[in-house]
């Protein structure tokens, strides 16, 4: 596996979590709007973000996970994050996963990072495919997946949440 690395886009810096980045996953991970399409374990307390930051940066460590944190070049505070996870057990696939400071939405940001995280995936991991599970009804979700060449798979259910659709790109659909 490759190691953890930063990554620049043209708005963006891509970094590894720090647990000075708490109160913004706090608020990411509990804030009820961040999370109406998304079932996942809350952060509301210090505590709970801390622990989250411990688990993620265990395994941020091009392992198990890669996990960034967005910021606006030229800050360092956390706007959002970015994460390739669920990686296959050969390496082949991988799922993308993404979250975004409301203030932040509609900017465009979210496609510059996403299209850095495919190019990493694809070029530095040697992914063949990168899956997206998102809920049917989150319209910006899908609409960005679509954006960026993603294909739903109409056959495909997630196991785990009946409302997720799952969306893949294949590395050959990015040359």
């Amino acid at each position: 596996m490759a190691r953890f690395q930063e990554i620049e886009t043209d708005r963006l810096f891509l970094r590894r979590l720090k647990t000075s980045d708490w109160e913004m996953v706090s608020y990411l991970r509990s804030d009820e709007a961040v999370n109406k399409f998304i079932s996942r374990p809350s952060a509301r307390s210090k505590a709970e973000a801390l622990e989250f930051i411990s688990k993620i940066t265990g395994g941020s460590n091009g392992q198990e996970s890669y996990y960034w944190v967005l910021t606006e070049k030229g800050s360092d505070t956390m706007i959002g994050s970015i994460c390739l996870w669920n990686l296959s057990e050969d390496g082949a696939t991988a799922e993308v996963g993404y979250d975004l400071s409301p203030q932040f939405q509609n900017k465009g940001f979210m496609s510059e990072s996403i299209r850095a995280i495919l190019k990493f995936g694809f070029n530095t991991l040697n992914l063949d495919a990168i899956e997206a599970y998102t809920h049917e009804k989150n319209e910006s979700s899908v609409k960005l997946l679509k954006r960026n060449r993603f294909i739903l798979l109409k056959d495909r259910k997630d196991e785990h949440n009946a409302n997720n659709i799952i969306f893949r790109i294949e590395k050959i659909s990015r040359l």
